[in-house]
């Protein structure tokens, strides 16, 4: 891991992530958390006030080993006790059907191997388990979609590994999940070319 990637991105991330844009589809999304939880891409942990009361206990992988010091004064403000892993979504530790839900905000267009992430999730949920996610990714806008390809080998580099240009609804259902819920909008107070959100629910 670079020196941008440990130490300069994840200040850079826990600044833009931290806008009050971000809130309603925070809340919106982590108050269907049910269950044995586990968060994909915890990052500085900007999620932990928006969980439901009755959520205790949380696991949690991030592969930037850069975020955990950032992360650790959110963790100390909050009652959830979290299990706490540096390592990649594409391998998670947990037997199969762990977990009641599982949950990515703004984190399904940096995975590498998306796919494989996406199976692990498929794998560690229980049956009728829950996928919760946000993400930001391909505009249906064609004027959109073309800077969104052109910027995306750019965006990579300064966003460790960010598409602008993931199908995000594809990616999930090509996976095996049913989606049973799926809106997607432009994000107010976003440019367009970050700013198509997918939010939804689907279960395995």
């Amino acid at each position: 891991m670079g020196l941008y990637s440990r130490f300069i991105f994840p200040r850079l991330m826990d600044l833009g992530m931290s806008g009050k844009a971000a809130v309603p589809y925070r809340r919106e999304v982590l108050q269907q958390a049910r269950g044995e939880v586990l968060e994909i891409g915890f990052g500085s942990g900007l999620n932990l006030p928006y969980y439901p009361a009755h959520v205790r206990k949380l696991h949690t992988v991030d592969v930037n080993a850069g975020m955990n010091p950032l992360a650790r004064k959110n963790l100390a403000r909050s009652p959830i006790a979290v299990s706490y892993h540096i390592l990649d979504a594409e391998q998670l530790p947990f037997p199969d059907a762990s977990f009641d839900t599982v949950v990515s905000s703004w984190t399904l267009c940096s995975i590498p191997r998306v796919d494989q992430a996406l199976a692990e999730v498929y794998r560690v949920l229980r049956p009728q388990g829950r996928f919760l996610f946000v993400e930001h990714g391909l505009s249906p806008d064609a004027g959109v979609q073309k800077w969104q390809h052109r910027l995306t080998p750019l965006q990579k580099v300064m966003a460790d590994g960010c598409h602008f240009n993931r199908d995000i609804a594809a990616l999930v259902g090509e996976a095996g999940f049913r989606i049973e819920r799926l809106r997607r909008e432009y994000a107010p107070g976003i440019p367009k070319i970050g700013g198509y959100f997918y939010i939804g629910a689907a279960t395995r």
